[in-house]
C-alpha cells in the first residue's frame, strides 16, 4: 500500500474525464487538487495559488501545454512543472526540459510513477523555499549591528 503524501497540485488537461479520474485517484492518496481545462486557467490559478507540483498537458486548445509552462515559470520560475502528453516525440520533451519542466511523462501515466514525480518536485519546491529562508536570515543578520 502506497503511503499518503500531503502536497497541493494543479493538474491541467482538456479532456475533461482524464482530469476527474486523475484528480480523484490522487485525492484517495492525499493530495489536494485543483483541477483546470485550460493554460490560460492554469496560469490565473498559479498566480493566485502556490503548489508542490503543477502538471500539464502539453497538447491543449488554446495556450498549449509549453506555452503555459513559460507563462507559469514567467511568474515564478521556482514553480515545479511535470508535463504529460499522449504524443510525446523528443523534440517537445527537450524543448519542454529547456523551458524549466521538472519531469516529462507519457500518457497514459503510471499512478506510482506520477506520485513519485510529485514527491520529487514537492522535495525540490521545500529545498528551495528552505534555501530562500536561510538567504533572507543572513539578510537581516547582517544588516543588524549587534
Amino acid at each position: 500500500m502506497e503511503k499518503e503524501m500531503e502536497a497541493k497540485v494543479l493538474l491541467v488537461d482538456d479532456e475533461q474525464d482524464f482530469l476527474e479520474t486523475l484528480s480523484s485517484r490522487l485525492e484517495m492518496r492525499g493530495l489536494k487538487v485543483s483541477a483546470v481545462t485550460s493554460g490560460e486557467q492554469a496560469v490565473t490559478e498559479a498566480k493566485q495559488q502556490d503548489y508542490d507540483a503543477i502538471i500539464v498537458d502539453l497538447a491543449m486548445p488554446g495556450i498549449d501545454g509549453l506555452e503555459t509552462l513559460k507563462r507559469i515559470k514567467a511568474d515564478n520560475p521556482n514553480a515545479e512543472i511535470i508535463m504529460l502528453t499522449g504524443q510525446a516525440s523528443v523534440q517537445s520533451g527537450v524543448e519542454a526540459m529547456k523551458l524549466g519542466a521538472g519531469d516529462f511523462l507519457q500518457k497514459p501515466v503510471e499512478l506510482s510513477e506520477l506520485m513519485d514525480k510529485i514527491g520529487e518536485a514537492k522535495s525540490k519546491k521545500m529545498l528551495v523555499l528552505q534555501k530562500q529562508s536561510q538567504e533572507e536570515l543572513r539578510k537581516i543578520i547582517k544588516s543588524k549591528s549587534w
